[in-house]
């Protein structure tokens, strides 16, 4: 994964909340399940290339950029990318895009049975490609590039012919380049290796992460509804990402702590109270633990960089 040089665009007037959508400019509908896959200029078109941030939640997203460029947001990081490359946006992550005229490739939205279902490596691929959000950038001689785009517009025309509601066609598509993307992302050194122990349970562990993180479960919560001792859900944890569990919770927290002082123009002490904190002040020291600043300082960082 590659980090472009970040770029801002010229600063807009904060929404009350963050935009969510199904699709892009289409109602959320919480609990369908959904492979859905279309060529950037069919919608950037309508909005004048620009798709502005926002989020899905329980859906996950890559854009394949196949020519041209855009320039991206992905929660606070923003920076111009250039094809070939993909943009990888799991559930929550805030995203937008402002593509040149000339750029042309696929978005992919996956539902979550994707994470869980499917033979152990194709699962094993899907949880390592979505793990994080990030930008995959690929060398244009890559051999991968290739069976990258061929397999996103075979997908492609695989959904738009008749019949493939029922056909089992557009599925493997769809994990073929799951499974060739997160090789890309490992392979170029932005994704460690991932072992394949206990695969499902932890897959599970990160959904409930999702689903409850505001709730602010405690890690014996999580164990439970897991069946697992916490001492065993950590062992999982260390054994399939490296982190503790609790670690991986906090990371969440934080990546949600910073999405919302960079994009929710409210008081940090109800950003706090929205993210489960009771008492602002234990919000800032634990911020300030995890990221070095105080909510404050963040935000104005974040108001005050080019």
């Amino acid at each position: 994964m590659t980090a472009p040089s970040a770029s801002r665009p010229a600063a807009r007037r904060r929404p009350a909340a963050i935009p969510s959508f199904s699709l892009y400019g289409e109602d959320p509908e919480p609990g369908r399940e959904r492979l859905h896959i279309e060529d950037i200029p069919s919608r950037s078109r309508l909005y004048d290339w620009e798709i502005r941030p926002h989020v899905h939640h329980g859906l996950y997203q890559t854009v394949w950029l196949a020519r041209g460029g855009a320039a991206v947001a992905l929660d606070e990081w923003r920076g111009e990318v250039a094809a070939p490359a993909a943009v990888i946006a799991p559930p929550g992550v805030v995203h937008g895009f402002r593509f040149a005229p000339d750029a042309d490739g696929h978005v992919l939205t996956l539902s979550a049975r994707f994470l869980v279902e499917g033979e152990a490596e194709a699962s094993a691929a899907f949880r390592a490609l979505f793990l994080a959000p990030g930008v995959v950038t690929l060398p244009r001689d890559d051999p991968a590039v290739g069976r990258i785009d061929g397999l996103v517009r075979q997908l492609a025309a695989e959904f738009a012919s008749p019949g493939a509601a029922a056909s089992p066609a557009p599925a493997w598509l769809a994990r073929a380049v799951v499974w060739r993307l997160a090789e890309a992302r490992d392979r170029i050194g932005r994704a460690s290796e991932r072992g394949h122990r206990h695969q499902a349970l932890f897959s599970r562990f990160l959904l409930l992460v999702e689903a409850h993180l505001l709730e602010r479960w405690p890690l014996e919560r999580y164990a439970v509804a897991l069946g697992l001792s916490t001492q065993r859900l950590n062992r999982l944890a260390r054994a399939e990402s490296g982190r503790s569990a609790l670690e991986i919770v906090h990371e969440r927290l934080t990546r949600e702590a910073c999405r919302k002082l960079t994009w929710i123009a409210a008081p940090a002490e109800t950003l706090a109270a929205e993210l489960g904190f009771d008492d602002p002040a234990y919000f800032n020291r634990f911020f300030k633990r995890r990221t070095g600043l105080t909510p404050r300082a963040w935000r104005e960082r974040q108001r005050a960089a080019p």
